[in-house]
């Protein structure tokens, strides 16, 4: 390809993209295709003559696209949102026609200063103590198994990198049961054991895990000789919201003395707005904290905000600097990928700077204080329609429902009927969860392009498709 080509065809793709999200309300939201129906329509091998940008770029639209869930859907009301507001994909034009490797300062020295000067911004935003500095990781998967990594080093007194994990104390983190499942990986991987993440019993509006019942399980661990390490706050779990008292749990990791992480990867977003900070209120006594501003505040996905409050231990864990990764005679720079498990990182500052220019601070909260009411409305409409159930207060924009059946026995049953012939129907996407071990249907509104009649065409899919439900099961 070479430079017309290339301005032709990237001036093709800008307006497929424009095209593309100007048509989403006309698309069924999930892909309607069964498996192995894309894979068939790809040939078997790579072709070894080039082939036609014309002919490569039909088939995407032929082949491909039908196959695509449509997640910037202004209708998409499942799981929570990967949000890709216009001005950050336009950044990511930027970021992908450069393709740097931003790995250290030298490597692009402006992609390390804006990182460092974004992470600020957001912190004032999000009106954290000036002692939090932090890094852009890819996903709150990496923040949250660096932040374990560094409390295991920490309770080991950094030995565990270079010595293993054979013959010291048995290591305990301890949680509630609403985290998301990236704690779980996260104390695979870094060696701990699943069978020593401590899940600790919730309840309440909010389902927080009990701070007396936290404490206890710290010191029943000391006297039975395990070595208790950390503690992992939750704030607007997935399944239904689950938010610890953050103030209550950290004066516990302070009096045991542990290291105390905050994951509100998506409702960290919604801290923006001052009157949802009491929902982690306490959280200046983390040690680090993680929210996904590609969740809800309309980064394009990768990006996910990794607070620290003392970066020396995160670096002093994941730092590894052999000679050709040096910078020599430069004293006192920022070298992220020593603040991250992989050495390679690219430019997520830039979409973060795009986007917080042009909507500003103010636009971000209308959007999410929309949000937040929308989906308190539409809770409030279902709780009075007759067989509709609202099974957990919204937290935020999320809240849960269930659709009483005929048959009281095959409640779960039809619920899980209702959603999957809302997700045929096309209009809107919603997923399910259990709780307190029934099925119930999740709603969350939180989609970047999101307007209230779209909040309303979710009323009327979800009431007429239950209605319809239960008319033919007589």
């Amino acid at each position: 390809m070479d430079s017309e080509d290339f301005r032709k065809w990237s001036r093709r793709a800008a307006d497929w993209g424009a095209d593309y999200r100007d048509t989403l309300r006309e698309r069924p939201v999930r892909a309607r295709t069964q498996p192995g129906d894309i894979a068939a329509l790809i040939a078997p091998s790579a072709p070894e003559k080039p082939e036609p940008m014309e002919q490569i770029f039909a088939d995407f639209e032929r082949d491909i696209m039908p196959g695509m869930t449509h997640w910037q859907h202004p209708r998409f009301f499942a799981y929570f949102p990967a949000n890709a507001a216009p001005v950050s994909v336009v950044a990511e034009y930027l970021v992908s026609a450069m393709a740097a490797q931003c790995m250290l300062w030298q490597t692009s020295p402006a992609a390390t200063e804006l990182e460092t000067k974004v992470i600020d911004w957001l912190r004032q935003a999000l009106a954290l103590p000036e002692a939090f500095s932090g890094v852009i990781q890819d996903s709150a998967s990496s923040a949250t198994l660096s932040a374990v990594l560094t409390m295991r080093e920490r309770a080991l007194k950094w030995s565990g990198n270079r010595n293993g994990l054979a013959g010291q104390p048995r290591l305990r983190v301890y949680s509630s049961d609403q985290v998301h499942t990236s704690i779980d990986r996260a104390i695979w991987v870094s060696g701990i054991g699943e069978e020593n993440l401590v899940r600790i019993p919730t309840g309440g509006r909010w389902r927080s895990m009990a701070p007396s019942a936290l404490d206890a399980a710290i010191e029943a661990d000391r006297a039975a000789g395990f070595l208790p390490v950390g503690v992992i706050g939750c704030v607007g779990g997935t399944s239904v919201g689950g938010t610890d008292d953050i103030s209550a749990i950290g004066a516990i990791a302070r009096k045991h003395g542990l290291y105390l992480h905050v994951d509100a990867a998506w409702a960290g977003s919604a801290m923006i707005c001052p009157e949802f900070r009491h929902f982690w209120s306490g959280v200046e006594q983390a040690d680090s904290i993680v929210f996904n501003p590609h969740k809800w505040l309309g980064a394009q996905f990768d990006c996910s905000v990794h607070f620290v409050r003392d970066p020396d231990s995160l670096v002093r864990t994941l730092a590894i600097k052999p000679e050709y990764l040096k910078t020599h005679g430069k004293d006192g720079i920022v070298n992220y990928s020593e603040w991250t498990v992989p050495l390679g990182r690219r430019f997520r500052a830039l979409k973060l700077w795009f986007l917080l220019r042009a909507h500003g601070l103010e636009g971000l909260r209308a959007m999410i204080r929309n949000h937040v009411r929308w989906s308190g409305n539409l809770a409030s409409r279902l709780a009075g329609v007759p067989g509709f159930e609202i099974v957990t207060e919204p937290m935020l924009s999320l809240f849960t429902f269930r659709h009483q059946a005929r048959d009281e026995s095959r409640t779960d049953e039809h619920n899980l009927a209702l959603i999957s012939a809302i997700n045929d129907d096309g209009r809107i996407y919603l997923t399910q969860t259990k709780v307190d071990g029934r099925v119930a249907i999740r709603f969350q509104a939180g989609q970047f392009e999101t307007t209230e009649a779209d909040v309303e065409v979710a009323f009327d899919v979800i009431t007429s498709i239950a209605s319809s439900l239960n008319d033919h099961a007589t």
